[in-house]
């Protein structure tokens, strides 16, 4: 993933990027099990798609965090 993605999950809103987080989880439940049935021959997916999560969690923080400033202020 490029750092222009990465813009680009900032500029959704939060129930879009959760929304993705769940088809992400869902994609990487359905690499694992491939991995365990033995149909995936690419494992570097896998790790793709938890980083991809891990980004996509981290922007929902993010904004979280920053609306909880906002509100304070």
């Amino acid at each position: 993933m490029k750092n222009g993605d990465l813009s680009e999950f900032r500029n959704l809103s939060v129930a879009e990027l959760q929304q993705k987080a769940r088809e992400t989880k869902s994609e990487m439940f359905n690499l694992r099990f491939a991995l365990r049935t033995g149909h995936l021959s690419d494992f570097s997916k896998i790790r793709a798609m938890r980083r991809t999560y891990a980004r996509i969690q981290t922007v929902i923080s993010e904004k979280r965090m920053a609306e909880e400033q906002h509100g304070a202020a």
